[in-house]
């Protein structure tokens, strides 16, 4: 029995310190709890009470910080978008900032050919760029859409095309994905984004009749 209560605390020890290796921040909090339960239950079995105490108000912490990062992943007056020009300095100090992990996504993308960009804010973090050009007949298509890897388990793109009229009024009727993104994936599923032939589409059209 003191073996296996041996392997349960080294293993919530390790939990919470592979948390704090994450760079996203749902996931860091989520194992962060996890490691924190496992040492309450653990010091309580041998009596270490001041451990008990402290894993117990830190498993808490982390559920406030869950609740609140869940109750406003979808909230529109938590995010802003803003529309920058292609040659804004700021925006050129994101893509320059980022220009690592943009590439590592991102392969074939070349800064400076659309001239349609976003930012996407999270109080005062830029948490999300999607840059888009004109592909004709009331299309726009995205160039890129990144997110940085601390907000990269939520979906601030949806602040885009879903929840703002910045593509619709610049006339644009349609959406098209990024020519790398041959499937419908989760989250472009979970945005409206379908396949219409050799693309992938959002009709802007029936993302209004959807939020409506």
């Amino acid at each position: 029995m003191d073996v296996v209560w041996s392997v349960i605390g080294w293993g919530g020890s390790a939990v919470v310190v592979v948390s704090l290796l994450q760079t996203r921040i749902l996931r860091l909090r989520l194992l962060n709890l996890v490691g924190c339960v496992v040492l309450v239950a653990f010091n309580a079995v041998i009596g270490v009470w001041p451990m008990v105490g402290m894993n117990a108000v830190l498993a808490v912490i982390n559920l406030v910080h869950l609740w609140r990062l869940l109750r406003h992943r979808h909230d529109e007056t938590e995010y802003q978008v803003l529309q920058v020009t292609e040659s804004d300095s700021y925006l050129g100090y994101v893509l320059q900032r980022h220009a690592k992990d943009i590439a590592r996504f991102n392969p074939g993308f070349t800064p400076g050919t659309s001239p349609y960009a976003f930012l996407v804010q999270h109080g005062d973090r830029t948490v999300g760029v999607v840059l888009a050009h004109d592909a004709g007949a009331g299309r726009a298509q995205i160039d890129l859409d990144y997110v940085v890897p601390k907000y990269r388990d939520f979906t601030p793109g949806e602040f885009v095309y879903r929840r703002s009229d910045v593509f619709t009024t610049q006339g644009f009727t349609q959406v098209l994905a990024p020519p790398r993104m041959q499937d419908a994936t989760p989250y472009l599923a979970s945005l409206g984004f379908h396949r219409e032939g050799e693309h992938i589409v959002l009709n802007l059209q029936d993302r209004d009749l959807m939020s409506g």
